[in-house]
């Protein structure tokens, strides 16, 4: 299995030396989140990275397909690829806090399959009709691989048709990692793809501290965050207990956007404990406790057939 990271640019400096560190370890690639109203712009982020950087893998962890036009997104990847000596990857979902804080609605499905397909053909140099309107990036003509994220039923289905991995958050226990590459292989299937066509990169809130408890406590805010995205629209074949879903939706209307994964004493952060969720939130979404207790769960990840695992950098140490 391989490892990757997020780094959250706070501070592009410190992105760079964390980018360097993360390859001087040996992670496999680093991904930048997507969220212009919160943290530094993602590709000029992802050029610093890719200046500091001379092996790992590097992308968007993960962009989305409103924001940005297919073919400003396409022209970037495609540059950055370029930049960086054919080490990018592309991430897309469907919208998160990048959209959330803009007062717009996640793309829908038909909205992200029409875009990867873009996406797809423009940077192989061809034009493509996006929404009634023929668009193209004439210099591009080498594909980048695309990574889709994906949680319900109905998007992992599709990620499995269309995309070259998957960055699954739905859960990492291994009843929920069963379910959820079942959904990425059914896709697969559909589309007469072989299975393993998509390989699977599982998501992780990661904090490591001798005791569990205090790795749990310092990420509630990204525990809540996970918990906000995955559970959104439906509860509907996302293996959420009926004792607990009353509470899993409140979160959806408690959430505060402005406050996506920030630490400290903020709402977001208070909420877990509130609604009754914690100990849910971290078995779901985390890899935390002692260094042991990490290496059991990242194996219990990597035997349910996960190719990659990341984690990300949710909090800026003060």
């Amino acid at each position: 299995m391989k490892f990757g990271v997020a780094i959250v640019p706070h501070d592009l400096k410190e992105t760079a030396v964390s980018a360097k560190l993360a390859e001087d370890l040996g992670f496999d690639f680093i991904g930048i989140p997507d969220s212009q109203s919160l943290w530094r712009e993602l590709y000029l982020s992802l050029s610093v990275v890719a200046n500091a950087t001379s092996k790992v893998r590097i992308g968007p962890t993960v962009s989305n397909a409103l924001t940005r036009h297919p073919a400003v997104a396409a022209s970037a990847i495609a540059t950055l690829n370029e930049i960086s000596g054919g080490r990018a990857f592309l991430g897309i979902g469907s919208g998160d806090s990048a959209i959330l804080n803009l007062g717009l609605r996640p793309a829908r499905l038909a909205e992200l399959h029409e875009y990867v397909q873009a996406l797809r053909a423009i940077l192989s140099g061809e034009s493509f009709n996006y929404k009634g309107k023929s668009i193209h990036v004439q210099w591009s003509k080498t594909p980048v691989p695309i990574i889709m994220s994906a949680e319900g039923p109905k998007t992992l289905i599709l990620a499995g048709a269309i995309a070259d991995a998957v960055i699954v958050h739905s859960g990492l226990t291994k009843e929920v990692l069963t379910d959820t590459i079942s959904r990425i292989r059914e896709g697969e299937r559909a589309a007469g793809r072989p299975e393993g066509s998509a390989e699977v990169w599982a998501f992780a809130k990661c904090n490591i501290a001798d005791r569990r408890e205090d790795a749990i406590d310092e990420i509630k805010m990204a525990l809540v965050a996970s918990g906000h995205h995955a559970f959104r629209f439906t509860l509907e074949g996302k293996n959420v207990p009926g004792e607990l879903q009353e509470a899993v939706m409140a979160l959806q209307g408690e959430y505060v956007p402005e406050e996506h994964e920030q630490s400290g004493e903020t709402r977001n952060a208070a909420l877990s404990d509130e609604l009754g969720l914690t100990d849910f939130l971290a078995d779901r979404f985390a890899v935390t406790g002692p260094p042991d207790e990490c290496l059991e769960k990242t194996r219990t990840i990597r035997d349910a057939g996960v190719d990659s695992l990341s984690s990300d950098r949710c909090s800026r140490r003060r």
